[in-house]
């Protein structure tokens, strides 16, 4: 739809230029003002008394006729609109048939040049605008064609790597939606996504191929003052039962920073970053845990050895039981508690700084993958000691008390607000009702509510220990007595 648009826009333009300067062409320039020449040069042959006179006998002939419907036309007629007073005192035929006179004439008539020419210099702001329209039209085409291409590729590259480790790649089961044949849904001109499912050890797996706006013209302009990747991110969402609970990211330094602001489970279970090398990867990399040991058994040899190899193509891993995405508002209020997800989260970068990978490149993401696989297996061996179990339910528990108070405290302005305009409603009902004691109980109670109130939790405590040091004392004196 956008195509057959700026395809009409740009001819519109064209056939606007086009008329344009064939109707300036065909403008007669020299007799423009010719007829504003023609009057000035053309001398009347007739005072202005005598063609008064001759228009009062006119108008009567006119009225003479006026029944049989004919129309006379009068062509001397032009100068009646003048007013006679105007020229009293000049004489008539020597205004018409005399000499001109010495006196400049107060009339002077400029000959305007034209504005517009037939030139394609005067129409340099339209031809600009085709030559954008054009550039913008040819890079959106390329651009598409370069997404598409680089989609297409990266999945017949790991496609039967897909199909090796799930029964079902690229059937997502639902309808109206644009699926190539190799299972590929296009969500836009640049965001691609490949749905996977039935492995053992999670529910299902979906990666997401977020690639460079090419056929934006300013998206492509912004890539040279700042270049990005082309991305695969890759989401397995983890069986209930099959991994133990606790949040780890590994991610570069401006990916951490995004992490530990925007997400909810590490902004809260791990907030703190500690450099890679503590941990033995290269440096770039952050480390959010929150128990140490669940970091020192995920970053075993094997994957420290494929940080260390393909360092540029990892952006992150989260791997984590309390994913509820993205922060929520500060303004919204929440009365329970959000749904989270066992997740493993890995992005890869496709590209480096926006250049397209080759045969070298996509063999490494190929060995990215496997390594993510291997990650999920890990998660399914790994078990936590119980020191550790001890800490994660500890902090679990931390937040979900705080959740709770805070939701509490929600629920008790509510629960007052409700309270008090009962009350109202209540207080309205006995007011308009003309039973005096009613009224007057009603006050009554109402004073005395406010008394209980206002008194001072301290005495009333005390109170309530009086009386029962006074039941548990004469209990005591009745066994006492009884059984003597």
């Amino acid at each position: 739809m956008k195509l057959w648009l700026v395809i009409a826009h740009i001819v519109l333009v064209a056939t606007n230029i086009w008329v344009t300067a064939h109707f300036h062409e065909e403008l007669p320039e020299d007799k423009e003002f010719a007829e504003f020449e023609d009057f000035e040069e053309e001398k009347p042959t007739q005072s202005i008394n005598n063609h008064g006179a001759e228009h009062f006998k006119k108008s009567n002939l006119n009225q003479d006729f006026e029944e049989e419907d004919v129309l006379i036309v009068d062509n001397d007629s032009e100068f009646d609109h003048f007013d006679e007073e105007e020229f009293e005192g000049v004489d008539a035929a020597g205004a018409n048939n005399g000499p001109k006179s010495d006196e400049p004439s107060t009339l002077t008539i400029t000959k305007i040049p034209l504005h517009l020419r037939a030139r394609w210099d005067s129409f340099y702001l339209e031809i600009l605008m085709i030559i954008g329209l054009l550039v913008y039209f040819i890079n959106y085409v390329a651009g598409r064609s370069k997404n598409a291409r680089i989609a297409e590729m990266w999945l017949v590259e790991h496609k039967q790597l897909l199909l090796d480790n799930f029964s079902l790649v690229g059937d997502t089961g639902k309808l109206n939606e644009d699926i190539s044949e190799n299972g590929l849904v296009k969500e836009s001109q640049s965001h691609y996504s490949l749905y996977c499912s039935g492995r053992v050890g999670c529910d299902s797996m979906l990666i997401e191929l977020k690639l460079i706006k090419r056929q934006d013209l300013v998206a492509v302009l912004a890539q040279l003052v700042r270049p990005q990747n082309d991305q695969a991110l890759i989401r397995i969402e983890l069986a209930k039962d099959e991994t133990d609970n606790f949040v780890l990211a590994v991610a570069t330094k401006r990916t951490a920073m995004h992490l530990t602001r925007d997400m909810a489970d590490i902004s809260v279970y791990c907030p703190e970053k500690r450099p890679g090398e503590k941990f033995g990867l290269p440096s770039g990399f952050y480390v959010m845990s929150e128990i140490a040991e669940a970091a020192s058994a995920v970053l075993d040899t094997r994957v420290l050895q494929a940080f260390t190899k393909f360092a540029p193509y990892i952006d992150y891993v989260h791997i984590s039981d309390q994913f509820s995405g993205p922060k929520q508002q500060e303004d919204t209020t929440q009365l329970t508690m959000p749904d989270v997800k066992r997740v493993l989260l890995v992005g890869l970068n496709i590209s480096i700084k926006g250049r397209t990978t080759n045969a070298e490149g996509q063999e490494k993401l190929k060995l990215l993958l496997q390594l993510t696989f291997y990650l999920l297996d890990k998660l399914r061996r790994f078990k936590l000691s119980k020191e550790g179990k001890s800490k994660a339910d500890k902090n679990r528990l931390r937040v979900e008390e705080a959740f709770l108070k805070t939701t509490h405290a929600a629920r008790a302005e509510a629960a007052a607000q409700r309270r008090e305009e009962r009350r109202r409603a209540e207080k309205e009902r006995i007011l308009q009702e003309e039973d005096p004691d009613k009224q007057r109980k009603w006050e009554e109670k109402e004073q005395r509510r406010l008394t209980k109130k206002r008194a001072p939790r301290m005495k009333q405590l005390k109170e309530f220990l009086d009386e029962k040091w006074e039941v548990c004392y004469t209990r005591e004196s009745l066994e006492g007595t009884i059984g003597v």
